[in-house]
């Protein structure tokens, strides 16, 4: 009996580590709340034999991560408990909690989370169509509406670029806009985006003065918050045109992202009547003095797409079929 009774807890224990093997462990959250932007939490979690987490903000936002490394703006100010769940490479995972207290200052006044599948809500986006003879850039692609270029699917927006003979061009993709659904005057927007790579691809997140019908461009004003282009991998542009700077004499500034192309990144704007702040995960690179001359004092619109070639774009690199350009969320607060 004593016999079986030392096998039993023998056995007993080998299942409980074997339990335990390939679980994460040590999990620590630290959150440093902002001192420029109330509600905004830097979120920082470690643990042992993870490779990803995924943070739910206390409020129904989730986000994964694989670095453990997160920055949220709280929209309402509150107590949230804030819960991680690490996971291992062997799918096994564990949670900690945290209660975070935030004082927001900001409004969230619009936003997309691409949550629905199928085509972009229509409540919120239009289409510009076609070619409109390079849409001033001496682009490649002709613009659609269909399922094939954008959709919503697995919580993100996908604008697709295609290497396909379409009404007479050899590339369609999608542009789409906000005009006459949501125009807005100074705040903070936030961009949350994979980039797509390959010689010619041009993916951008900007917007343009809403009285652009009859104050034409550039006196209507262009704010360029995310610019990249292919032949350029990895360097993102934000830029400013406006008379006396436009197309290629436009005021702006880039940065580095080494994993544009294979990680989601959040490309902001901070805008006011005196300054214009361009950020990417919320390390400002492009500081822009705003004032009562500029164009930069009304409403605008917003507009992402992806284009091929053309002045900014560049060679296009012959065995590039396609590419995706993926949104996770958009968010404007004032």
């Amino acid at each position: 009996m004593l016999i079986v009774l030392v096998l039993c807890l023998t056995g007993c224990s080998k299942d409980l580590n074997s339990a335990e093997a390939g679980k994460p462990s040590d999990i620590e959250i630290k959150a440093i709340q902002s001192t420029g932007n109330a509600g905004t939490v830097a979120f920082t979690v470690t643990a042992a034999n993870v490779i990803s987490y995924e943070f739910d903000f206390g409020n129904g936002v989730h986000e994964i991560s694989s670095t453990g490394k997160v920055t949220y703006a709280y929209p309402v100010a509150g107590t949230y408990t804030v819960k991680v769940t690490a996971k291992s490479a062997q799918g096994k995972v564990a949670t900690q909690k945290t209660d975070v207290t935030v004082a927001a200052s900001e409004l969230l006044i619009w936003a997309d989370e691409f949550d629905k599948a199928g085509a972009p809500d229509p409540g919120k986006w239009g289409y510009n169509l076609g070619n409109n003879n390079g849409w001033g850039n001496n682009e490649l692609e002709y613009y659609t509406s269909r399922p094939e270029n954008v959709i919503v699917a697995d919580g993100k927006l996908k604008i697709m670029l295609k290497k396909e003979n379409y009404n007479g061009f050899s590339y369609t993709s999608a542009r789409l806009h906000s005009k006459g659904k949501f125009n807005f005057k100074y705040g903070r927007v936030e961009f949350r985006a994979k980039l797509p790579s390959g010689g010619g691809t041009w993916p951008a997140f900007w917007a343009l003065g809403s009285n652009i019908d009859t104050t034409p461009w550039p006196a209507c004003g262009e704010i360029d918050m995310m610019e990249h282009v292919g032949n350029q991998q990895n360097k993102i542009f934000a830029t400013l045109h406006y008379p006396g700077h436009f197309g290629g004499g436009g005021v702006g500034k880039t940065t580095m992202v080494p994993t544009a192309s294979t990680e989601f990144h959040v490309y902001s704007l901070e805008w006011t009547a005196t300054q214009m702040k361009f950020a990417v995960d919320g390390v400002v690179f492009h500081n822009f003095a705003n004032d009562a001359s500029m164009p930069f004092n009304n409403n605008f619109f917003l507009i992402m797409n992806l284009a091929m070639g053309g002045n900014f774009g560049g060679a296009v690199d012959p065995a590039v079929t396609g590419g995706t350009m993926e949104v996770d969320y958009i968010r404007v607060y004032r």
